[in-house]
């Protein structure tokens, strides 16, 4: 990289996925560069080679991504300008973590000058005192809450905008059934309230039990007595406004699919079982017949595409260390991944601490765990994409806006290439 003078260096913002092989997924050890362009690490081209001498066409030293290769073994050499770009990211890499250096404490005064206060004193009394300021925020932002539950859809047009959730928004008296399109898209926002709710109202009462406050079981029999109430009341319109509500999966059987993987999208290093519901990383290359709409990456789109209306389908990511989950166009790049398109989004998980959403070509972190089965809420009548956890008490992972002038067809990526590795899309109860 040239310098815009002497002694002057230019910032570059690489992440990390540019410096990556797209076998191992880690950064580039050692890199190597194929006559065709693609870089990978000399051992994991190596080994990929010795394991799947069947290449593609005839010829066993295929490029894993563009699968063009020489029928003669090449000589790979290091490139000595990616291994030092990686060594200068890695480098800031650790640097950015280590954080800057602490600076010197002050030194103690003399002891002759200084009465020694009690340690534990000290700190138990600072940690009463950020308690019962913690519960008393608590307790307010519970009254605001469940303020804004109680208000009926439609009537205070503003309190999606207070949480900075989207909804449709409804200034007529419209009446809401229960399986209504509509009502599912803005139990949505409602089953943010809920959890935002639960979560506050978990926090005040361990708050209470940290500091003598009110039992836990006192609290959960008020808690319960509440739910009785709400559950009682005449304004239970919505069934996660004001009733306890069951599976979001529930709520969706309207709209549930099983959609199957579409074998003239699937790369050859990916196959799919005989219901076409489980993909898995293949121990060689897979040889599928010539389809110019076949990913050189591990990815696959299922043979479903919607244009419009509401779709529900769940994957099973358990079996899976590496993976992403989302939607994308059929005219999608097929040497590109998957949320780095403008028409393809999803969510991702790479291990612990490295959850991310893709929308647009953009990332978000995401701070939350695993989730071992993930629901997939496509609605194209309003543009919008939402992935949940789905367990006994679904959680909103990401939602945001889709727009496409092509169906969308659900779309999947295997990271890591381990043999073994599969995700599995759930057949539901339609």
């Amino acid at each position: 990289m040239a310098a815009a003078c002497s002694g002057t260096a230019v910032p570059v913002w690489l992440s990390e996925d540019d410096l990556s092989c797209i076998i191992c997924q880690g950064l580039l050890d050692w890199p190597t560069t194929l006559p065709c362009g693609h870089s990978f690490c000399f051992q994991c081209l190596k080994d990929l080679w010795v394991t799947k001498r069947a290449g593609v066409d005839g010829c066993p030293w295929a490029c894993p991504i563009c699968r063009k290769g020489p029928s003669a073994k090449p000589m790979l050499h290091k490139n000595p300008l990616l291994q030092d770009l990686v060594d200068k990211y890695r480098q800031a890499a650790l640097e950015l973590e280590a954080g800057p250096e602490p600076e010197p404490e002050p030194a103690p005064a003399p002891r002759s000058l200084c009465r020694p206060t009690p340690p534990q004193e000290t700190v138990r009394k600072s940690n009463t005192k950020v308690i019962q300021e913690l519960t008393e925020l608590v307790g307010q932002l519970v009254d605001i809450t469940k303020s804004l539950q109680t208000q009926r859809p439609g009537l205070e047009s503003g309190l999606d905008n207070a949480l900075g959730i989207l909804y449709t928004d409804s200034s007529s008296e419209e009446e809401y059934s229960l399986d209504s399109p509509r009502l599912v898209t803005f139990s949505a926002s409602q089953k943010k309230i809920r959890a935002i709710l639960h979560n506050l109202e978990e926090i005040r009462e361990n708050l209470h039990g940290m500091h003598g406050g009110v039992p836990r079981q006192e609290t959960r029999q008020e808690t319960s007595g509440a739910q009785v109430q709400e559950m009682s009341s005449p304004l239970c319109l919505l069934p996660d406004q004001r009733c306890p509500v069951p599976r979001k999966a529930s709520h969706f059987s309207l709209w549930a699919i099983s959609p199957t993987f579409d074998l003239e999208t699937i790369s050859c290093i990916l196959e799919v079982s005989n219901n076409c519901r489980t993909v898995t990383v293949s121990r060689g290359l897979h040889y599928y017949p010539p389809s110019p709409g076949r990913f050189s990456i591990s990815q696959v789109l299922c043979s479903q595409s919607f244009s419009s209306g509401q779709k529900y389908w769940e994957v099973d990511t358990r079996h899976c260390s590496h993976w992403a989950v989302g939607v994308a166009s059929w005219g999608m790049k097929r040497d590109q991944m998957l949320g780095r398109t403008m028409d393809s989004w999803c969510i991702e998980w790479k291990g612990p601490g490295q959850f991310s959403a893709w929308a647009m070509m953009k990332k978000t972190d995401l701070h939350l765990g695993l989730p071992e089965v993930v629901g997939v809420w496509l609605d194209l009548e309003l543009g919008k994409l939402a992935f949940y956890s789905v367990a006994d008490q679904e959680r909103l992972l990401y939602e945001c806006e889709v727009s496409s002038s092509s169906p969308l067809h659900p779309a999947f990526w295997l990271y890591g290439l381990k043999p073994g590795n599969y995700l599995e899309i759930k057949q539901l109860n339609t």
